[in-house]
């Protein structure tokens, strides 16, 4: 005699498996719809074509990687800055640091670069009275603007990926090496920052890719980055949706071409922890303690 309960266990399965198949079915659909709306719809191809390599497209490609590197070596130096003092036993640097990350995490991006870009209406001059001054008009140019906006809204969010970082190595290895007389700098630098870094790359990169996007924000302030190139050439010929799809493409491939470095750079940093991880046993400190990934330099 068949048991009911294996009945209802096949009526459920197989329900579950119908809805599967017909999520698919819907999804399927409404792609092949947006598919189709752009092949037939009123957009001119050769034009996507044409525009995809032009000169101004170009130069705004490189000036969108440059900014976005450099932003993110500001943000990943200042975010290190900042972490450590968010952790340092010194209440005063905590409560800057703190404030530093409050600040600058909070305040959108694109404030933050119409403020650094309009800088000159609250401080005329910089520099050292009587030394060295100079307009800030001059000084702050639509690179230098963009640069201070992305990089010092990306190192708030370093400092916190950086902290969590370092909070998930254990503490037994620092007092470990502090016991061997090792100094904190470089503890920090030969055993906590290099088993952090599991930790820190996987958010670390997805921030990379999120600077990169948010760069498009420096058309605001006329930085000749992707999109205030693409701006440049749709106002003269009004082709927007092929100008705005030349962008589209184009953050597309640098997107993918960032993804997979860090699924590469996760992998080996991931399977360089691993080949360590049996020597572990050996370094260790006077305490007992272990110092992973310390080696010899311990």
């Amino acid at each position: 005699m068949t048991d009911p309960n294996d009945l209802l266990d096949v009526r459920r399965h197989r329900r579950r498996h119908v809805g599967r198949w017909l999520w698919a079915v819907v999804i399927l659909v409404a792609a092949a719809w947006v598919v189709r709306a752009f092949a037939l719809g009123d957009i001119e191809w050769p034009i996507v074509a044409q525009y995809f390599t032009a000169e101004l497209i170009l130069r705004g490609l490189v000036n969108t990687i440059v900014i976005t590197i450099t932003s993110m070596l500001l943000g990943i130096v200042l975010g290190v800055i900042v972490a450590v003092m968010r952790l340092s036993s010194n209440p005063v640097a905590q409560a800057v640091a703190a404030a530093y990350v409050w600040f600058f995490r909070g305040v959108p991006v694109l404030l933050q670069l119409l403020l650094w870009y309009n800088l000159a209406l609250v401080f005329p001059t910089i520099g050292i009275p009587g030394i060295w001054e100079e307009r800030t008009i001059v000084l702050m140019t639509p690179f230098l603007a963009t640069l201070l906006g992305l990089g010092l809204h990306q190192s708030a969010y370093t400092a916190e990926i950086v902290r969590g970082g370092i909070l998930s190595v254990d503490r037994g290895q620092t007092e470990a090496a502090n016991s061997l007389g090792i100094s904190g700098v470089a503890v920090l630098r030969r055993i906590v920052l290099p088993q952090a870094m599991r930790v820190i790359i996987p958010p670390l990169g997805n921030e990379v890719i999120s600077t990169l996007k948010t760069s498009s924000l420096a058309a605001v302030v006329t930085y000749g980055e992707l999109l205030q190139s693409a701006q440049l050439i749709y106002y003269a010929n009004n082709r927007i949706i092929e100008l705005l799809i030349v962008v589209t493409i184009w953050y597309l491939i640098i997107v993918s071409i960032l993804a997979v470095g860090q699924f590469f750079l996760e992998r080996r940093v991931g399977r360089g922890f691993a080949r360590r991880t049996p020597g572990v046993g050996r370094a260790r400190g006077r305490t007992g303690k272990v110092l992973a990934g310390s080696g010899s330099e311990a």
